[in-house]
Formats: C-alpha cells, structure tokens, sequence
C-alpha cells in the first residue's frame, strides 16, 4: 500500500509478504521475488518503508538461516536500496523457543532525504532518533524498540502451537505519530472442518486473536496513535456460503476413509449434464470446475462472502480491495520443482 502521508510530501509504502516459499527456492523464487520488490520502490520512490514478512526464513529455519542471512544482506545493500541510508531489522530468530517463536520479520527503511523521523522505546517511554543501519535478530523480547508477542497456547486450534503473533513498532515523522503491525493469523487447518458452519470455528480463532492484538495496541500503557495492521491474517471467504452458492444445485457425495470412517473427501456433482463434477473438497484441496468465477473482474462478485473483518468495523478501516482472491493461483511445489499444487482453500 502506497499513500501520501499525514506528513505532506511524505511518501510511505507498506508491503507484507508471507516469504516462507523464498527460502525453499532462493535461486528462482527469491530473486524474482526482490527483483520485483524493487520495481515497486522505484515504482514509488518512498521516502519511509516498511516491509511486513511471515514465514520469514520459510518451513525450516535451522537449515535456512544461510539463506537468511543472504537475504537480508541483498536488501541492505541493493543497488536499488542505495538511497535508504538508515534501515531497523527485526528478525524473530530464535527457532528454538516454542513459547516464543513466530518466525515474522519486520524491515523499516528511511530515505536520506527523510529529517526529524523518530522511533519510539517502549521501555523508556519515548522517541529516539533513528541513525544509521542495525539489525536485531536474537531475542527480540528483550528489544525495547519494539512489542512482540506470539498468541497464547489456548489461542491455537487442534492444540498445535504454531508459529503465529505480532510484531508492533512506532514511528514519529514531523509530530506525526503511528504504529505499525506486522501480524500472523491462524490459517484454516481444513476445508472439510471450515465448510461445516458459517462463520468457521477457524474464523473464530482468528476474531480471537486479532481482538487481543487490537486490545493490546490501544490499551492505557501508552499514548494512543493511529496504526496499521498489515501482515498475513489468513482470511477466508465464509465456506459454507461460498460451497452452497456456487454448488446450489448440486448433489454431494461423502468419502470416507475405510479404516476409521473418517470423511476425507466431499464431491459435489452437478443434477444433470452427465453428473459432472462440480467440486472436490478434501482437507487441503478445493478444485471448483469453473475457475473464472475467481478471475471475471477480479473476483468482486465473491467480495460478499468476505465477512472477517466486518466484526472490527469500528477499530479497523480496510481499503478497497482491487486485485482478484489469492485462492485462485497455483502454488508451485517446493518439493518436485514445475509440479503445480490444486488450489488449497478459499482465501
């Protein structure tokens, strides 16, 4: 997102990009991804930036920190970047604490043009003036420059504690103050549970822990500001809805594993025309027939289904939503190179 800031002539862009595929292929997926990263700075010539990343170091950290370290070290010194002499990296490191991880990462980067820009300690309660290029990576619990949280243990479906929270900072350019959130949301662990009831148990989790973060940036500890949360919240489109919509007419047949009676597969099949398949719904696959429901003009006529966020109409804005469902693009697998996944829900 790209805006004119409160500040005139102040350009600042926010970009989250949930990066874990990056680092599964750095040789292809990681540099397509920066090249067109820079297209977009210079696309915008921002002169404050932040870049929001969940999954940051991808599926296995441990064995990806070389390609973490590399990363990070392109984005600092690109040719690209030349002219953002100071830069705050926040990376959530330490892998090894299951109470703690949550694998975001969070990168400011200030334009030399850019004076009187100022970050604010939370431990000492007040604004310091943000120089040079620093990189903090260890335990960020202990970095008064910023909150970090990952969402409790009770938080979590199937009691699976995942690698989801926030990361908070606040900027103050020319007394104009803010913060900013990365955060991670719980995705949904199964189609075949999500369809179930409307809204999800899924979209619960997530109501959950947005509300606790929401609580947590506009509590009394500190002086209240505006803020953006951008980041991966793993919204859906309501299943159910969007399953009895475009499968109305359709007759469902129900699979279930022989050894513990367990459905594993929904198939619904249209009345007529042969019985055709209309969709195939499994735990992590939803392959609708007709694909251009997705696509016709960006997906809006599923924009009814997007019901998420409705419940924080009076703490969140969100803009305009432009560009088509994500839930329509083939992921490419990590593990057989050219292979392309189906579809793996409605997001």
């Amino acid at each position: 997102m790209a805006m004119k800031g409160a500040v005139a002539n102040t350009g600042i862009l926010l970009v989250t990009a949930n990066v874990g595929s990056l680092f599964d292929d750095p040789e292809n997926l990681q540099k397509n991804w920066l090249r067109e990263f820079y297209q977009i700075v210079h696309a915008h010539k921002p002169h404050f930036m932040a870049l929001h990343c969940q999954e940051f170091g991808g599926k296995n950290y441990e064995a990806s920190m070389s390609h973490v370290d590399k990363f990070v070290k392109e984005l600092l010194s690109s040719d690209a970047m030349k002219d953002y002499n100071r830069a705050r990296v926040y990376l959530d490191e330490n892998f090894k604490s299951q109470e703690h991880f949550t694998a975001l990462g969070s990168f400011y980067f200030l334009h030399e043009s850019l004076k009187n820009i100022y970050q604010f300690d939370f431990k000492a309660k007040k604004y310091k003036k943000v120089t040079g290029k620093e990189i903090y990576s260890d335990t960020l619990e202990s970095t008064p420059m910023l909150e970090k949280e990952k969402f409790p243990q009770d938080y979590f479906p199937e009691c699976k504690w995942s690698r989801k929270g926030f990361i908070r900072t606040r900027w103050c350019i020319t007394d104009c103050a803010f913060d900013l959130v990365n955060i991670h949301l719980f995705h949904d662990a199964s189609n075949l549970v999500a369809w179930e009831t409307s809204p999800s148990v899924y979209s619960g989790i997530r109501h959950k822990a947005l509300g606790y973060v929401l609580d947590r940036i506009i509590d009394q500890r500190f002086e209240r500001v505006s803020y953006f949360v951008f980041g991966d919240f793993n919204f859906r489109l309501d299943s159910k809805s969007v399953v009895e919509t475009l499968c109305a007419k359709a007759t469902m047949q129900t699979i279930r594993a022989a050894d513990t009676n367990e459905v594993v597969k929904l198939i619904f099949r249209e009345s007529d025309n042969d019985r055709k398949v209309m969709l195939q719904l499994e735990k992590k696959l939803f392959d609708y027939f007709n694909q251009d429901v997705f696509r016709d003009n960006n997906g809006t006529a599923l924009l009814e289904f997007d019901k998420e966020l409705s419940v924080f109409k009076d703490k969140l804005y969100e803009l305009d939503i432009s560009f088509p469902p994500s839930c329509c693009m083939e992921e490419i697998g990590a593990d057989l190179p050219g292979v392309h996944t189906h579809l793996q829900g409605l997001l």
